[in-house]
């Protein structure tokens, strides 16, 4: 697997300043990206939170992850991004055994399958709306008073390139010869909210990262890149320093065009 320097030099961010484990929270994280940011943060001593809709393949996948990491502080907490209920008990249970949350995660997404731009109506785009862009918004909005009891409170938004201006305009990448308006919209949207909440969020480190076309389910595992690359870009963003700069787009090679 190939890290970045800048990576290799983040993996001693183990401690949140108190002393304690960094507390993360990941979404969507029994499989694919999601997990493995997961193992790779648990592996820096973190405690973890991990995420997920499904309560059986979440606490399989916390089983396995403890398994293959004995002493490993992960966690199961079910959580639909699409619901305010789910959000809200998600809240209060990692507020009463917490009591922070020093980094978000926002890394559920899906596809919602390929639709060609004289093809889309607009009931294509509610359930991909409704999780790539309304359900960081909703996650975030709920844990910004976890977020704010940190000393380093980061959020990190898994997007796309697929999201860019620049990267979908660029006719050296794939990106730019897929085209469907949905999901690339989706996390365009979702790149407008880091930025403006980068903005706006002091102390905050704000960052949406692409992980890059990976082997997923989101593409029937067709992608070029492991699951292993792909997680570099979002433990990149959340391991950031305290001098790094808010509000970026980046992969693992680093910054990207909006």
């Amino acid at each position: 697997m190939t890290t970045t320097p800048e990576l290799a030099e983040l993996t001693e961010n183990t401690t949140s300043p108190d002393g304690g484990p960094t507390v993360a929270l990941v979404t969507g994280a029994n499989k694919g990206i999601g997990r493995e940011t997961v193992r790779r943060l648990l592996a820096l001593g973190w405690t973890v939170w991990l995420g997920a809709r499904d309560a059986d393949r979440g606490d399989r996948a916390v089983r396995e992850l403890t398994d293959a990491q004995p002493g490993a502080d992960v966690r199961f907490v079910q959580l639909d991004v699409t619901s305010d209920a789910s959000v809200t008990d998600a809240v209060a249970r990692i507020e009463a055994e917490s009591g922070r949350l020093d980094v978000l995660v926002n890394n559920a997404g899906i596809g919602g399958g390929f639709v060609g731009p004289r093809e889309a109506t607009a009931a294509d785009f509610v359930a991909v709306y409704g999780v790539n862009l309304l359900g960081p918004v909703r996650v975030t909005h709920a844990f910004l008073p976890l977020l704010d009891r940190s000393e380093r409170p980061r959020i990190v938004m898994v997007s796309s390139g697929m999201g860019s201006f620049g990267v979908t305009t660029d006719p050296d990448r794939i990106e730019s010869s897929l085209h469907s308006p949905v999901y690339q919209s989706s996390k365009a949207a979702l790149n407008m909210v880091t930025s403006q909440l980068a903005k706006s969020l002091d102390r905050y480190q704000v960052t949406a990262v692409d992980p890059g076309y990976t082997a997923t389910d989101l593409n029937g595992h067709g992608g070029p890149q492991t699951v292993e690359e792909g997680a570099e870009s979002v433990v990149l963003a959340a391991t950031f320093p305290p001098e790094a700069p808010t509000g970026r787009f980046v992969d693992r090679h680093g910054p990207l065009p909006w």
